[in-house]
């Protein structure tokens, strides 16, 4: 009988043991293929970018040359200590379609999520030096800042996390903090969260999904340095970039109505395509060799599918180019990521 009652509980402690290893490794699942915390702490929106920055700054190492800021974007450094291409290590911006594009937020206004290494205490300083008012909104400090018109909102959300909005409500920054007291469940975040993070290829360092097209539509369409393109402006978009051995790995999924519409964007785009390809020769020629290699290399890899649905455009993006893409006066000198939300004018981000 003793015997009996030693196998039970041997029994017992086994199972109890494999059920608690189970659920473990589930947990740890779920947060591996959870959305990144930036992006899940974004209020609703037209759609959602997303970078890693780290892998990038290893790849380029675009944060050892040195830059000269303007003066705005100085004082910021100087009285934060916070020097964005050396500290920020992950980005998340929801791209919000305004109702009157001739407002003072244009077509598109912005909330954002910025990680990385922060000076709380300096940080709050600086802001509550600019900030024309405060408020107290769950337990976090928002300050409002003017800035062309707009009224830029920041809130300090964790020690190494900041969130900020220029909506002309408070809404969306309430909502981020709302969140951030959430943010621990990995199954947190936006409809456009849920609805289409699935389609991220795994290992993405920077990926965006839903109307990506936003900051650069144009009388309806989407225009890139001028280039008008073959999609309206509210095209469904899953982009992504993945990092390679000396290189990117680009994808943009367009998301069509129907596998004919898909059909017709692959040969409207594979025409684009080949239209860079015919005008490689003048670009190669107006650039130095290592530039024009990487130029060459990247235009060939350009190609464009079907597949059911989605048209598929990919490339690769040779590390010489990456490295010109990401050099101090393309990215750092010039504030945050060059959008209209403006928090380089005030966080420097």
């Amino acid at each position: 009988v003793k015997t009996i009652r030693m196998r039970k509980r041997t029994r017992y402690s086994l199972l109890l043991m494999l059920s608690l290893v189970a659920a473990l490794s589930v947990a740890v699942w779920l947060r591996k293929t959870a959305p990144p915390e930036v992006a899940r702490l974004l209020p609703e929106s037209d759609a959602i970018l997303y970078i890693n920055v780290r892998p990038i700054r290893a790849l380029t190492h675009f944060d050892r040359t040195p830059v000269t800021h303007d003066p705005d974007y100085q004082r910021f450094i100087d009285a934060t200590g916070i020097v964005p291409e050396r500290d920020l290590e992950r980005a998340a911006f929801a791209l919000h379609r305004m109702d009157n594009p001739n407002g003072p937020n244009g077509p598109v206004a912005y909330s954002e999520v910025f990680e990385g290494r922060f000076d709380g205490a300096r940080l709050a300083r600086y802001l509550g030096s600019i900030a024309n008012s405060q408020e107290d909104y769950a337990g976090h400090t928002i300050y409002t800042i003017p800035i062309e018109g707009r009224q830029l909102r920041i809130g300090q959300l964790g020690y190494d996390t900041v969130a900020a909005s220029n909506m002309p409500t408070t809404e969306q920054i309430h909502e981020m903090l709302d969140r951030y007291r959430a943010a621990a469940s990995p199954f947190s975040g936006s409809s456009l969260l849920a609805a289409r993070y699935h389609d991220v290829p795994l290992l993405s360092s920077a990926w965006g999904i839903g109307h990506v097209g936003l900051p650069f539509s144009e009388r309806g369409h989407i225009t890139v340095f001028g280039l008008e393109l073959p999609l309206p402006e509210d095209t469904t978009f899953v982009a992504s970039v993945r990092v390679g051995v000396g290189t990117l790995h680009l994808r943009v999924e367009q998301i069509a109505p129907s596998e004919a519409d898909a059909a017709r964007s692959s040969v409207a785009l594979g025409s684009l395509v080949q239209l860079l390809q015919a005008i490689q020769p003048s670009i190669v020629a107006q650039s130095n060799k290592p530039d024009a290699d990487a130029v060459r290399d990247f235009m060939g890899s350009l190609k464009v599918e079907q597949h059911k649905d989605r048209a598929v455009l990919t490339a690769a993006v040779p590390l010489q180019l990456l490295k010109k893409l990401t050099a101090p006066g393309n990215v750092a000198g010039q504030g945050a990521a060059g959008m209209d939300a403006a928090p380089a004018d005030t966080a420097g981000h």
